[in-house]
């Protein structure tokens, strides 16, 4: 394990890519396999790309779509996420993200519209999608949209991780927007991560820092995308039970698990249910750490309290 480890990051998916590897050497080829991956999920998922397949899907509700196999890939990962969840995180919001005016990439949003004069109300429902593993199709209703938002990023990022580890023997971890995932040997102590509200805040912002040695760790928060419609201020964060924007009783949620994926999936879950995530998470036996919006830190599942 080489103790000068490198690293490297870069615009991408509306975010910014962080690439950590534990031998420098190897930075040059990770980085290579990891906008390869990033390019690779972005063609396959974007909601906001005309040339992708998921915007292709869209248009094409109600026929049997034939898809790439990355792309039936992060179908099976939200259909994963969304029944281990109970449907509390659902990628039929697509629709509602659209009609709350989430139609586009965040960094050209425009964040202070007139008011919304939308009907919403309970997403259609996961349940709806058809998947043919076989054939290789995939089939929405009519009128129904999906936003892979909610795993297609962590799912980027565990996928990266372990690219880089198998191409380069290296240990690494790989931050897309604060959705961190890690392969290989850790360097000693683990790999630090900075635990706050804002990914690109820097590194004497207040929050927790903290070390993780495998797995995922994932923030999922109501004060960072955030934009306005007649003066309603809205987040990205939607409650499929509401099509709304879910309560903001949690500023951030971060919580570690097994992948990203999952520790996306529990974050995104935590702030949908509010003051009954603290239960959630325990009974899963989640680390995770939650900032109420007044800044009240609570730690569940053997989360390091600050300072330890």
């Amino acid at each position: 394990m080489s103790p000068d480890p490198a690293t490297t990051s870069f615009p991408a998916l509306g975010t910014t890519a962080v690439v950590v590897v534990a031998d420098r050497s190897a930075i040059g080829a990770a980085l290579t396999v990891v906008e390869a991956e990033i390019a690779a999920l972005d063609l396959a998922c974007s909601r906001f790309r005309d040339d992708s397949e998921l915007t292709r899907l869209n248009l094409s509700a109600g026929a049997e779509v034939p898809v790439s196999a990355l792309f039936l890939e992060a179908i099976r990962v939200a259909l994963g996420v969304a029944r281990q969840t109970d449907g509390l995180v659902d990628p039929t919001v697509g629709g509602a993200m659209r009609v709350l005016g989430y139609d586009r990439d965040f960094a050209v949003l425009d964040k202070s519209a007139g008011p919304l004069h939308v009907s919403v109300g309970r997403v259609p429902g996961w349940r709806l999608i058809e998947v043919d593993h076989g054939r290789r199709t995939v089939r929405i209703p009519a009128g129904v949209e999906l936003d892979l938002g909610a795993s297609a990023k962590a799912l980027c990022a565990d996928r990266a991780a372990t690219a880089v580890a198998s191409a380069t023997g290296s240990g690494v971890l790989i931050s897309l927007g604060g959705d961190v995932a890690t392969a290989g040997p850790a360097p000693d102590g683990g790999w630090p991560v900075l635990v706050t509200d804002d990914h690109a805040a820097s590194p004497d912002a207040p929050g927790q820092r903290v070390a993780i040695h495998s797995g995922g760790l994932a923030t999922s928060g109501t004060t960072v995308r955030r934009w306005a419609r007649g003066g309603r201020e809205l987040h990205h964060v939607v409650d499929p039970a509401t099509g709304w924007p879910a309560d903001p009783v949690w500023r951030t949620v971060s919580v570690t698990a097994r992948t990203c994926v999952e520790a996306n999936a529990a974050s995104t879950v935590s702030i949908i249910l509010g003051r009954a995530a603290v239960g959630w998470l325990a009974e899963r036996r989640l680390p995770a750490r939650l900032v109420r919006a007044d800044g009240a830190v609570t730690t569940v599942a053997g989360w390091p309290e600050e300072g330890s």
